[in-house]
């Protein structure tokens, strides 16, 4: 595949990605038209499908496809469609719909492609259906080279429809803004719990000092009793200097006579 097909290719498929959901491996549904071309043209169909869509595939095929393949009795072109995962239609085996009754019946569910198909085939008639079910992607065959069609219309509305809402709502809608779909009496009751319980910010204890430990009730006491007995001492030092100081000036009084 050339590198400017693969590149236009890989955009496509990020439009399905992350405008209709589209993950890997992706389910592709192959029709009976489909695997008979590919087998007289010993085309690999798993290994274009890969390299078309540039991700891991998962190919089915209904059960009213492979009625049809029956009635061909081609067996080379059976033995390969009974490789693929068979896809329940739901449709009894002895009255099958037409292939194209058939996909169309699993693809569009109430007018989008619900489980994420990607339809590869051979038929005009199934491409043309699909083309108005917004979000398939449509692959076919053509001289021996697998081709994934453009976006069609409805898928095209779709994806324009969607890029302009995110870019003129946005963040200015409360509709399409992500945590804001709730109702506003509870927002309001949310922030007013929220200031309710604001309050002083409490001081970093790594920055706090360590409190100092009271000291026991005897430690307490017996400092008491040392701090009474030095006043006491001091006191008596304080009598006897004035008792010395009174009898040293009652001397000098007497010898002066």
């Amino acid at each position: 595949m050339r590198q400017r097909r693969a590149k236009s290719y890989r955009k496509q498929m990020l439009v399905y990605n992350h405008t209709f959901k589209f993950r890997e491996p992706y389910q592709a549904i192959v029709d009976d038209q489909l695997v008979l071309d590919c087998c007289q043209s010993k085309f690999d169909i798993l290994k274009g499908l890969k390299r078309t869509l540039q991700a891991e595939v998962k190919v089915m095929i209904t059960q009213c496809c492979m009625q049809a393949l029956y009635k061909t009795d081609n067996q080379e072109a059976i033995s390969i469609a009974k490789e693929f995962e068979r896809r329940r239609c739901n449709h009894p085996p002895k009255d099958p719909k037409s292939p194209l009754e058939c996909i169309e019946s699993i693809v569009d569910i109430k007018g989008s492609n619900k489980h994420r198909y990607v339809v590869a085939s051979q038929d005009m008639d199934i491409r043309r259906k699909l083309r108005k079910i917004p979000g398939v992607p449509i692959v076919h065959v053509s001289r021996a080279v697998m081709i994934l069609e453009p976006l069609s219309d409805a898928s095209l509305k779709i994806s324009e429809r969607l890029e302009k809402d995110k870019l003129y709502k946005g963040l200015n809608d409360s509709k399409h803004t992500a945590g804001l779909d709730e109702p506003k009496s509870e927002k309001s009751e949310k922030t007013s719990e929220s200031k309710k319980n604001k309050g002083p910010k409490q001081p970093n204890p790594l920055s706090m000092k360590k409190r100092k430990s009271k000291p026991a009730s005897n430690e307490v006491e017996a400092e008491t009793e040392s701090k009474k007995k030095r006043r006491r001492k001091h006191r008596s030092n304080a009598n006897s200097n004035e008792s010395e100081i009174k009898h040293s000036d009652n001397e000098n009084a007497s010898d002066g006579e």
